[in-house]
């Protein structure tokens, strides 16, 4: 098995922007040094050039747009955020949701990009759809446990193990994250236990007045 992947969403949170962000990433660099665990971060889009130069960690885009260069004013074009260092991206997450067919041509063009794509999903039917598309993960997330502190590992187990043997029925090449009230090594312990190969998480570790301590307990039990 690969090394278990934990991913985490800074949002637009205060905690995760400038000084704060960084401080994120030093402790996921230093965690998933130590643990063998491979962390990967998602800050917002001007600090994804910063943290992909100075941090050994993996760096995440939080969205891309369905589009090409061109005249596309406000919009996240994929080539730019390949240029800034992005390892990946997340697409279709619950707070900024996309039509099927905008997730079926960014994943094409993280695709084309050499961007990993992480589609976000909100049940097994979903994870099933995203899988046809041919991401590199989807990411389950029940939206009404998303920053709930109600761990779906705990809360709703069942969802995670029927959106895993989904998504295999449809392309057993996709991995599978969960997400939403993550929170524990505990957490994570069940949700590889069910199948998948990680986490998706945000204000457990963004929030956190120690996050190093907090991406230590992640990485615990694994």
């Amino acid at each position: 098995m690969d090394s278990p992947f934990i991913l985490v969403n800074l949002k637009t949170y205060q905690e995760g922007m400038g000084s704060n962000a960084h401080r994120i990433a030093a402790a996921a660099e230093t965690v998933a040094r130590e643990s063998g665990a491979v962390i990967g971060i998602a800050p917002v889009f001007t600090e994804i050039h910063p943290m992909s130069h100075h941090y050994a960690i993996p760096v995440y885009a939080q969205h891309i747009d369905a589009i090409t260069p061109g005249a596309h004013t406000g919009h996240i074009l994929p080539e730019a955020v390949r240029s800034a260092g992005a390892r990946g991206t997340l697409i279709n997450h619950s707070e900024r949701r996309l039509t099927l067919a905008d997730i079926d041509a960014c994943v094409q063009a993280a695709r084309r990009l050499h961007l990993e794509s992480v589609v976000c999903t909100n049940n097994d039917s979903t994870s099933a759809a995203a899988a046809a598309l041919g991401p590199d993960y989807v990411a389950i997330e029940p939206p009404e446990l998303i920053g709930s502190g109600v761990s779906v590992s705990k809360a709703d187990p069942g969802i995670i193990e029927r959106s895993v043997n989904a998504v295999r029925a449809v392309n057993p090449d996709v991995k599978v994250l969960t997400g939403a009230g993550i929170q524990s090594g505990e957490c994570v312990k069940i949700a590889v236990d069910l199948g998948t190969c990680g986490v998706l998480l945000a204000s457990s570790v963004v929030k956190a007045d120690d996050p190093e301590a907090v991406l230590r307990d992640l990485v615990s039990m694994l």
